[in-house]
């Protein structure tokens, strides 16, 4: 039994399949992994996730109990959900990426979408099993009175099910998306929106990014549930049940962050960057082409930037690597479609024999994206909406001069803005206009700038960031069952 537990959608590890039917084990991809992986594995923490893929399923099915760690893994307390993959497939890709991801950016075409039918009712109905699977894995794996820290939108039925499984826990969840304000968030069917909002409330603590994502969600709680809402206190009561509310705005391990970034793989990838641009300034962005972090517009504004200013032709180059995301669905297959169109017309305008002005890369390589933040002399960051966007932490701590260009809808603007030059992410001009302040911007201001970005970045690196969590659970009173 385990006095924390951690549950999310996707581990800290995956598994492919050889060709001679041999299991590879390697890391699990995503913020959330980067984050949490080593603080988890140090400290004896269960972590419960999903088989994701065919490998991950022959692993899980292999183990006792799916218990990897018991069978001989060097993976740490992990515990892996063997969830039929139909079940799977309708609750990730139809409610949680498709549905919920769609709802708190803000990225529906509401003239045509959502449409709500029969259809999505029994994919919800999946998202219902899917959440129950961890609910009762968690109820089985959980020391009396544990602590339980359960992650994101893809599980946020999970809490309120585990409640009624389990009273004597104490249950956390936490977001690392942004929240829609009511009005958007009441798109969803009135009773899948209900279901949501009191599935989270079954926790005892409700986190998020920053505190505009948290206000969204107390704004919602009161607008379509009726609950007694207090801003000040952060706190909803609902239903004779208080949830108390948090803001813990994850940062990065700066020295180990320094130390991956210093590894021979890495130098190798700057000195064949180097080898293509020479000594031309570079701006730098590192993203999957996930439609809410508009890699298009940013683009169109390196673009207007090149119009505007042709006394920069020859002299700096784009890098903006664009890792495809979510390719199951067609938006996204389209998106990076888009930003390819938009990459080689921005070549065919302005490329010459001796200078290529953009360079975009669409396969993902970590160590590749380390080595363009240690080269940077801007980071663009323009998403238009993020709960949060680690890269805008990462690269002022690697890059000794670069300037920040950084949407005012990220979440991290709430800390780094002061220190950047923010934007509004629709406007392509607005963006051009930072883009040419930041290579310009003078050297002692770019030290000073860099200087505070990084104490902002590395303020609540993530073995804090699950320590502040648990001390807010450590600090409610008795369990209200």
């Amino acid at each position: 039994m385990n006095s924390v537990l951690v549950a999310s959608n996707r581990g800290p590890v995956s598994f492919t399949v050889d060709d001679d039917g041999a299991l590879t084990m390697k890391r699990g991809g995503g913020g959330l992994v980067s984050g949490l992986s080593g603080v988890t594995k140090d400290h004896g923490v269960l972590w419960v996730c999903a088989a994701l893929s065919d490998g991950d399923r022959i692993a899980a099915r292999q183990a006792p109990g799916g218990r990897l760690d018991h069978a001989g893994y060097d993976t740490g307390a992990l515990r892996m959900l063997d969830i039929p993959a139909a079940t799977f497939h309708r609750a990730y890709n139809a409610v949680a990426n498709s549905t919920l991801w769609f709802v708190n950016h803000l990225l529906y075409d509401t003239p045509n979408a959502p449409s709500f039918g029969s259809r999505f009712l029994r994919e919800w109905e999946s998202y219902r099993d899917y959440n129950g699977a961890f609910a009762l894995a968690l109820a089985e794996e959980a020391h009396h009175g544990a602590r339980v820290m359960v992650q994101d939108y893809h599980l946020t039925l999970t809490p309120a099910m585990l409640r009624a499984e389990r009273p004597d826990l104490r249950i956390a969840h936490f977001s690392h998306t942004p929240w829609a304000p009511p009005e958007y968030f009441s798109l969803l069917p009135d009773d899948v929106a209900r279901e949501v909002l009191e599935g989270i409330l079954g926790a005892d603590h409700a986190g998020f990014l920053a505190t505009r994502w948290a206000d969204a969600f107390m704004d919602c709680c009161r607008a379509l549930l009726g609950a007694r809402v207090d801003h000040a206190a952060r706190t909803i009561i609902h239903e004779g049940r208080t949830t108390r509310v948090g803001v813990h705005g994850l940062g990065v391990d700066g020295d180990a962050l320094c130390e991956r970034a210093g590894e021979p793989d890495v130098e190798s990838h700057m000195a064949a960057l180097r080898d293509q641009v020479g000594d031309r300034a570079l701006i730098v962005r590192i993203d999957r082409t996930e439609l809410s972090k508009n890699i298009v517009r940013g683009l169109l504004a390196y673009r207007e930037f090149l119009a505007a200013h042709p006394e920069w032709h020859g002299r700096v180059v784009h890098l903006a690597f664009a890792y495809p995301s979510r390719h199951d669905l067609p938006e996204y297959r389209e998106y990076t479609a888009s930003v390819q169109r938009c990459a080689q017309e921005i070549e065919d305008e302005y490329a010459t024999e001796d200078w290529d002005p953009l360079i975009l890369n669409v396969n993902d390589d970590y160590p590749r994206s380390l080595a363009a933040y240690r080269m940077a002399d801007v980071l663009l960051v323009n998403p238009i909406r993020d709960g949060m966007n680690l890269v805008a932490k990462e690269g002022p701590i690697l890059s000794p001069r670069a300037a920040l260009v950084l949407s005012r809808e990220a979440g991290a603007a709430a800390e780094l803005g002061p220190h950047a030059l923010v934007v509004n992410p629709y406007d392509i001009s607005d963006t051009a206009g930072a883009l040419h302040e930041a290579l310009v911007m003078p050297e002692e201001e770019r030290v000073r700038r860099r200087r505070e970005l990084v104490a902002a970045a590395t303020a609540l690196p993530p073995e804090r960031w699950l320590e502040a969590q648990l001390d807010a659970l450590d600090k409610l009173g008795p369990t209200q069952g």
